[in-house]
């Protein structure tokens, strides 16, 4: 009988392997880390350098995208130095760089040496983002990778709706200096839990008999991600119209409240539905998922574009969670099951590179649109290429 029971548990557990292991939970906290550094500045950085600096606001917005240049520059190498020579090891070395350039915020005192900062931090960020979500799809159970993804994504989620409202807090009740110092502490956290990420036996063998490949156009891009690449791509051009301008939107219709409220609602509804979705795109796939955030996400973008009530934006942040919220760890999971093993890094960053690519000329194109015709007609834009995007997937990924 005890031999039976023992047999019966072991099925179940291999039916069912673990999800929250120390090593995702360390890693979910590491990611959650760097993600509430780059949303703690992020907000503030270009009035600070027109404040300090006395700059226009032309350099002011460069001082923000900065970190953004240097975070798609690290792109073209994270995924291959993570899988060249160890994620665990790339972690902690970008970990570090990021805590020194938290505290170089402080004495800097001319605009150049800013910006430089800016662009190390930014590279960093990447470079330890990509490193400690290649580590931690290597211990999500390959049966449980899209709800792993999934619980894993929440970190940048809450990072979204959190860093922005406390930077804001910090800055009002306190000073710039007490926002840096805060990262700093962040980053710091972040660094010890990555001393204290330990490996598991496998992945200890892995580094063991880990190809020692060489820096190539293949390892930036990889072939079988370049589909899912373009369609994020689009997905993330779409998101940056709601993260550039819903302040300026929300001002000039004087729903400043419901855009306070935006990612609150945003991270609420990922938060709730998370955990369901992952399990149906590792029983049936990635489509069904994937359809469901497209039709939430295009809902969104057309509520924006005839939103007259603050309630009508925080509704749209529901439907986001829902779509870009939805999308984004699923993407994730399907770069990752396109690429064997021990290119697990290289095909993450690919995606990121071309999701970043999205977000970061989203602001140059629909800055023009905007100009041209209003933030409705925008929105409204923006929800058509959700459909065309739709179409694209079904193309490229039907089977």
């Amino acid at each position: 009988m005890a031999i039976t029971a023992a047999t019966t548990a072991d099925s179940k557990n291999n039916e069912h392997p673990p999800l929250f292991t120390p090593a995702f939970v360390l890693g979910w906290l590491v990611n959650f880390s760097q993600y509430l550094c780059f949303y703690f500045l992020v907000t503030v950085m270009a009035l600070y350098a027109m404040q300090q600096f006395a700059v226009s606001e032309a350099a002011g917005g460069f001082a923000a995208s900065a970190f953004v240049v240097g975070a798609t520059v690290a792109r073209l190498f994270a995924g291959w130095a993570s899988d060249r020579f160890g994620k665990k090891q790339i972690l902690l070395i970008f970990v570090g760089i990021s805590t020194i350039a938290s505290l170089l915020y402080i004495p800097v005192n001319s605009f150049g040496a800013f910006i430089a900062v800016r662009l190390i931090h930014g590279f960093s960020y990447s470079m330890a983002s990509t490193a400690v979500m290649a580590l931690v799809q290597t211990v999500i159970p390959a049966g449980r990778r899209a709800e792993g993804t999934g619980y894993f994504a929440l970190g940048s989620t809450l990072a979204t709706a959190v860093g922005p409202a406390v930077a804001l807090f910090v800055v009002g009740s306190f000073s710039y200096d007490a926002l840096f110092w805060l990262t700093l502490a962040t980053n710091l956290i972040g660094l010890v839990l990555t001393i204290f990420f330990k490996k598991p036996a496998h992945l200890r063998e892995a580094d063991r008999n880990r190809p020692k490949v060489a820096w190539t156009p293949k390892s930036v891009i990889q072939p079988a991600v370049i589909t899912i690449g373009f369609f994020m791509l689009m997905i993330g051009l779409s998101y940056a119209g709601i993260i550039t301008y819903i302040n300026g939107f929300a001002q000039e219709r004087g729903l400043s409240a419901g855009a306070g409220l935006f990612f609150i609602a945003y991270a609420v509804a990922m938060l709730a539905m998370r955990s369901f979705l992952g399990r149906v795109q590792d029983k049936r796939g990635a489509n069904p998922v994937m359809f469901f955030g497209l039709a939430n996400f295009a809902i969104a973008l057309a509520i924006m574009a005839v939103a007259g009530e603050n309630w009508h934006i925080v509704i749209a942040g529901i439907f986001t969670g829902l779509g870009y919220g939805t999308l984004m760890p699923a993407a994730q999971a399907v770069a990752v099951s396109s690429v064997p093993a021990h290119q697990v890094g290289s095909g993450i960053s690919t995606l990121f590179l071309f999701t970043d690519i999205g977000i970061g000329l989203g602001p140059i194109l629909l800055g023009v649109l905007v100009s041209a015709t209003g933030y409705s007609v925008m929105y409204g834009c923006l929800a058509v290429l959700i459909v065309f995007a739709s179409v694209y997937y079904w193309l490229t990924h039907k089977h």
